[in-house]
């Protein structure tokens, strides 16, 4: 692809989501969000692959169809109020429908079926942009509008997310399926804790997108799609196997690592809120994931590459590929754990 169209794709892709995140106005918003949707999909068909180009497909009818509902909701609630301001959400119609509509655009279940087939059909630069960029302009329309929604929607919404992307990512072999269940189920943690604590859902999402770009770029410096790639990384380069070991680990949320942070005070909030049921749910639906995270944690640590030719090490020549993002997010991924006192004082 040109650097000229590369870089207008990636311009409209930071105005998209700047336009959604500042806006008041509904028609704004939405504006946003087309952006957003229409510059992704070059990017994505890029490989003219029959797999790209359907992924391609299905994210833009099915973000066109959220999109759809959104404006929807947005026109009934002006019907009903005389106002297009977002914070003005009074129509019981038109929270439901918004809600459904920002949930499809996420990926969160009962909405998520589009997100593992989209993501196996691109590559993994496009994957991390649709796993973390993506999720930033529906998710600051989501907190804006969160105290009008309502909170049995969210919470269901919320942890049949952590069941489906626990158990979906059990029998997967690609790399990028495993990745969008982990998506799911970290998506499903946010919701769960939006009508509880917005604050506590932006901490979750900016260590969800830390950890998923440390991980991506593993995969990427890798160049692993599928698990069975993943046995000769401890050969090739025993330091990065062992931070993405503790990222994955991370993911999962083991302490003492930073993915424990979020869950951590998710589940306190939940229960000095009484809803101890559910941060139990939560917390049993968290070992589901845990299990395919030390799956591939095992699959790169404590299994041996098949060689069957006698020959040594294969001559391979040092990677061209920019270290400076992976080193500072697998290294964030890891060690934020201690901060946490410091967030607490940073959040209002």
């Amino acid at each position: 692809m040109s650097p000229l169209v590369l870089s207008i794709l990636m311009s409209s892709l930071a105005l998209g989501t700047v336009i959604t995140a500042s806006s008041h106005h509904w028609l704004l918003a939405w504006m946003g969000l087309e952006i957003n949707t229409l510059a992704i999909i070059p990017l994505m068909a890029k490989m003219h692959h029959p797999r790209a180009i359907e992924a391609a497909t299905k994210y833009f009818i099915t973000q066109a169809a959220a999109s759809a509902v959104i404006l929807f909701s947005s026109t009934t609630n002006a019907w009903t109020t005389g106002e297009w301001d977002i914070m003005n959400l009074t129509s019981h119609l038109s929270t439901t429908t918004l809600l459904m509509a920002i949930l499809m655009k996420l990926g969160v279940a009962p909405f998520h079926f589009w997100l593992p087939e989209v993501l196996q059909g691109i590559d993994l630069t496009t994957g991390l942009i649709l796993s973390t960029w993506q999720k930033l302009a529906p998710m600051a329309l989501l907190i804006q509008v969160s105290p009008n929604l309502n909170p049995q929607l969210l919470f269901i919404s919320g942890i049949i997310s952590t069941m489906i992307g626990g158990w979906g990512g059990l029998n997967q072999t690609q790399l990028r399926k495993i990745m969008a269940y982990s998506s799911i189920a970290h998506l499903g943690w946010m919701m769960a804790a939006l009508i509880i604590s917005p604050q506590l859902t932006t901490l979750n999402l900016i260590i969800y997108i830390i950890m998923t770009t440390a991980m991506f770029l593993t995969l990427k410096m890798f160049s692993s799609t599928k698990i069975s790639t993943l046995s000769s990384s401890w050969q090739k380069t025993p330091t990065l196997a062992a931070m993405s070991t503790l990222t994955l680990l991370s993911m999962g949320g083991l302490p003492p690592l930073t993915g424990f942070m979020p869950k951590w005070l998710i589940l306190q909030e939940m229960t000095k809120q009484s809803a101890t049921i559910l941060a139990t749910m939560m917390a049993l639906s968290a070992l589901l994931s845990l299990f395919f995270y030390i799956r591939l944690t095992y699959t790169m640590t404590l299994t041996t590459h098949p060689n069957t030719t006698p020959s040594t090490q294969v001559w391979r020549f040092s990677t061209t590929q920019p270290k400076l993002l992976l080193m500072a997010s697998a290294t964030a991924s890891v060690a934020l754990l201690p901060s946490t006192p410091l967030l607490f004082s940073i959040l209002p």
